[in-house]
Parts: structure tokens; sequence; C-alpha cells
């Protein structure tokens, strides 16, 4: 693992954790000080998600975040989602070539948040072995154990989302999905296909069978997107559990 970015306080560091297929695995883990928050990769109405620069890297074809389930928070008036413990943002890490160590550079933004927000940031360095360096922390493999597993859309089980729906006219249209959950507490974040989508955070209803229903406004859609017919992501959040379904919407 790399130094803390900082001796006390927020903090932040890169850890190393073995190898997952052809890709070498890690994780960028943030340390808040009680009762601060950080960013999910889509902050909701409010707040700034973490940015990672890997300039500078050596050994690095590509390098993928792999997000923890996050939690929605009720900030006044508005809604803004992530993370309001110690965290680790796995890394899955694909080397250019396996046979030679992996440098990893980066420099990162995120924010920290109480009653108002500051920037922070940090430069880290960590060379990975080839191969990778032994197995997960705790820390690690509890964060990949949270991150959201791929679900189709339509699939048997809970957590699940048996429909994404667009309902309404052009002028009044709100998505409509029903979810198979256990925890009267689940939550539902959208995201569009890219980062100009801004799509609200849904109202959660019980729909007349008991299935959990949320409903959100389409609106925060970039200017000549077709909502129906792009593909949105849905990360569905059930206690302990989590899944991510990407998929376009129904309009039946």
């Amino acid at each position: 693992m790399s130094a803390w970015s900082a001796p006390e306080g927020t903090a932040a560091r890169l850890v190393a954790g073995g190898s997952e297929g052809e890709a070498l695995l890690g994780g960028v883990e943030i340390r808040l000080p009680p009762g601060l928050k950080t960013y999910w990769r889509y902050p909701g109405d409010s707040g700034v998600p973490p940015h990672f620069d890997w300039t500078g890297s050596h050994n690095v074809e590509a390098v993928e975040v792999l997000w923890p389930a996050p939690t929605r928070f009720d900030d006044g008036g508005s809604y803004s989602i992530g993370y309001k413990h110690d965290v680790v943002l796995p890394l899955r890490i694909v080397p250019k070539d396996r046979a030679q160590p992996v440098e990893l550079k980066l420099n990162l933004d995120f924010a920290v948040c109480g009653r108002i927000c500051q920037p922070a940031t940090a430069a880290l360095d960590l060379t990975l072995p080839p191969g990778g360096a032994g197995t997960p922390s705790a820390a690690l493999a509890q964060a990949l154990a949270q991150v959201p597993r791929p679900a189709a859309l339509g699939a048997e089980g809970e957590p699940g989302i048996a429909a994404a729906e667009l309902k309404g006219s052009a002028d009044n249209a709100a998505i409509r999905v029903v979810a198979e959950v256990s925890d009267p507490a689940a939550d539902l974040f959208v995201e569009g296909p890219n980062e100009d989508w801004a799509l609200p955070l849904p109202v959660r209803e019980i729909g007349p069978d008991g299935r959990a229903v949320f409903v959100l406004p389409v609106d925060g859609v970039p200017s000549g997107a077709d909502v129906a017919a792009a593909k949105l992501r849905f990360t569905l959040v059930d206690g302990d559990r989590a899944i991510q379904v990407d998929a376009p919407l129904s309009t039946r």
C-alpha cells in the first residue's frame, strides 16, 4: 500500500490486492473524520464526484473504478449520494504487459462535506508486481463484496428490477421502476449514458401488488437526447445487497 496522503483527518492511499483474471486488483482508500461524507460517481442534486487522473502511470492499459453501493443523504431541500464512513473504491487494473510491474500514479480530486463542502486532493503512487500483490485486505474484500452485481432487467429474485417503463406524455413524462426488494429502506439510483445527464432521485411508492415502485420525473436530460432510446443504468440497493441493471426503458 502507499503512504497516506495526509497523517490525520481526511486522507487517501492506494492499496494492492491480488488479481482477477487478466487484471490486477487494488483500491483507493479514503479516510473520513466522523460526521463527514464524500460522493459517489453520480453525486445527486448536490456534491462533486471524485476525479481520477492516472497520468504518469506506467505499464497501464486501463483502470476501472468499481463503486460500492452508496447511500442517499437528505441535505435539507436536496439529496446527495455517497459514503459517510471510511470507504475503499476498488480498482480493476489492466496492464499492458502482465510480465512487468505496474506503476500507478494517481492525482485524486474529491470533496469532503459536513455542513460545508471542502475540496480535497491527493497525489498517490504505488508499484504492483507482476501478477498482483498478495490477496485483498479485509477492507478491500468488503468493498468488492459491496459492488453491485450485474443483473438483467426482469430477472427473478431479490433484489431485482421487474420493469422500467416510460410513462406519461412528452410534457409530463416519468420513469417508473418496479423492484423486488426485502428492505423497507431499499433505494434506487438512475443514471444516463454519460455525465451530461442529471436525472433526479426517485420517490418510492408501494405498488398494488406490494412491490416497491420508484418514480422519477424525466428531468435533467441533455438537449437533443431521447430518454426513450437511451440505455440507462439502474442501481438498486437492498440492505447489504445491490444490483446494477443497464437497459433501455419500455414504452408500453
